[in-house]
Parts: C-alpha cells; sequence; structure tokens
C-alpha cells in the first residue's frame, strides 16, 4: 500500500486521540465514538479542500483513509461479511457528516449544536464539542492542503 498519505491519516487519528476532548465530554474513549471523531473531523478536512484542483488528491486521501480503517477493523477480529457491511455504514456516515458541515460556515450556534448532536446525540457537553469543531474548521482554513501531507500535527 501507498503511504504517501499516512501523515494525514496520522493526524486525523491524532486529533482523534485528544484525551481532552474526551474529559471535557465526560466519556469514555471507546472505538465507536473515536471513529465517529475521527470521520467528523475528515469531513471538516474535506469541506476545507474540496475545490477542482484537489479532486484526484482528495479522492487519494479518501481511499487512503478507509483503507486504514478497514485495516484497523480486521485487528479488532471482524471478519470479511462483517467487515464489508460496516464499511458501508462508515462510508454512508461519512458522506452523511460532509453534507452536514458543508455550510458549517454559515450556520448560527443552534444549527451547528443540531448538526453536531444528530450524530453523537448522547454526548453530555454537545456546547464544548462545538466550540472545539469551530475551532478545528478555522485552523483548517488558515493551512493549505501539502501541510498535512508533509508532517505529522501534534494535537
Amino acid at each position: 500500500m501507498n503511504d504517501k498519505y499516512i501523515n494525514i491519516y496520522n493526524n486525523l487519528i491524532n486529533y482523534t486521540r485528544n484525551k481532552d476532548l474526551y474529559q471535557s465530554l465526560n466519556r469514555k474513549d471507546d472505538f465507536s465514538d473515536r471513529l465517529t471523531l475521527f470521520l467528523l473531523h475528515f469531513a471538516f478536512f474535506l469541506k476545507n479542500y474540496k475545490n477542482n484542483e484537489n479532486r484526484r488528491v482528495l479522492q487519494e486521501i479518501y481511499d487512503f483513509n478507509f483503507r486504514q480503517l478497514e485495516l484497523s477493523i480486521r485487528e479488532i477480529g471482524y471478519g470479511d461479511q462483517s467487515i464489508n457491511k460496516k464499511m458501508k455504514v462508515y462510508i454512508n456516515l461519512l458522506h452523511s457528516m460532509v453534507s452536514e458541515v458543508h455550510f458549517w460556515d454559515a450556520m448560527n450556534k443552534k444549527e451547528k449544536i443540531d448538526k453536531i448532536s444528530f450524530f453523537l446525540e448522547d454526548f453530555t457537553k454537545i456546547d464544548d464539542l462545538v466550540e472545539y469543531f469551530e475551532e478545528f474548521n478555522t485552523n483548517l482554513s488558515k493551512k493549505n492542503l501539502n501541510s498535512f501531507l508533509k508532517s505529522v500535527i501534534k494535537t
């Protein structure tokens, strides 16, 4: 497998490993939550860098990230049939997330809370999560795609 996009994948994983994120949400860090947060980070990433110039590269990043997710799920011990079903669910979830955060910049706080709550409805401090993704989105908008290709960003 080509590791050309490993830094982007590792950056997104590092964001989801942010212990402060889970502490502020009074929630245990588990695979399901981490995966949902990974996909939300990835949705914001795609939202910020989607343009005609990046189209091919973003498709390659998308493919690479889902191959990595599939490998992670295999490591947990799921069989081929389970993996195919789960990957379909995760791909559909990401597409839904991308659709929901597409107009993030034009949304008010209530709309943002509703969007995040749709995917993480049982988190107790959704306001904190909205603020976190607001900052994440702003930080992404200040960087170019190449900055993610070159190195792993520490959270």
